[in-house]
């Protein structure tokens, strides 16, 4: 078991180089009725159902440098040349390098709508980076629980079980610094009853959270051999052949 916290804090050297932060590409996706990406690289978690498993393990070796002027400037292209409104920061965790993300966020117009998905445990660790990233009246932010409770957290992260906590009081922290904000969460692992418990957990959070989003479990090949040799069993998912 690791400290995703300190995990975070190695990981960031590593992906970071004064305002520069690795990436692995840019792209226009299809989410929230089309959006333009850019794929970070480095986590401060080891989900055995992440898509981009291949590069959470490797960032050393993967991407390369870019600031934030490069960043906004791939990001706005992309805007333009496909139309869309939205952008967002995705692949890996974008919060690992905080001068870097609030950097970003000032280039990106207000008129932009970006979305920040996240695991939330920097933003559960220290609440003023909840505050710094109040300041941007554009910003959505999109909290991926793994799991449903504490317990589900270990299985699936190999982290402490104590991570969840942080991903619950980031959304705590995100709701009281006044950020537009969501949870969603990896429920295939879990039982009905546990659950349940998250709804109502959620739901003293802020009402709406009770119907969060349930992420949708893709079993590409690679990730169902790391969950099928960590023994899990998990109660609905979509196998890739």
């Amino acid at each position: 078991m690791y400290d995703p916290v300190e995990r975070a804090e190695g990981v960031g050297r590593i992906i970071g180089s004064e305002e520069k932060r690795k990436y692995y590409r840019f792209r226009p996706a299809p989410f929230y009725g089309g959006i333009a990406t850019a794929d970070c690289v480095g986590c401060c978690l080891r989900c055995l159902f992440c898509w981009s498993w291949h590069i959470v393990v490797r960032p050393k070796e993967t991407g390369r440098f870019y600031s934030p002027e490069e960043v906004a400037q791939n990001l706005l292209s992309i805007v333009r040349r496909k139309g869309f409104h939205q952008v967002r920061i995705s692949g890996n965790e974008p919060t690992l390098h905080r001068s870097h993300l609030l950097r970003v966020l000032q280039l990106i117009p207000k008129e932009i709508h970006f979305i920040l998905e996240t695991n939330g445990i920097l933003l559960g660790h220290d609440r003023s980076y909840a505050r710094e990233l109040s300041r941007f009246p554009n910003l959505y932010v999109r909290v991926s629980l793994k799991g449903v409770c504490a317990e589900d957290f270990a299985r699936l992260t190999g982290a402490k079980s104590e991570g969840f906590g942080l991903q619950i009081k980031a959304l705590e922290n995100l709701v009281e610094e006044g950020i537009d904000c969501f949870p969603a969460v990896m429920a295939n692992f879990s039982s009905r009853e546990e659950i349940r418990k998250l709804r109502h957990r959620l739901r003293e959070i802020r009402p709406d959270f009770y119907d969060f989003e349930e992420e949708e479990l893709i079993l590409y090949p690679f990730l169902l051999e790391n969950i099928q040799r960590a023994g899990l069993e998990w109660t609905g998912g979509r196998i890739l052949e």
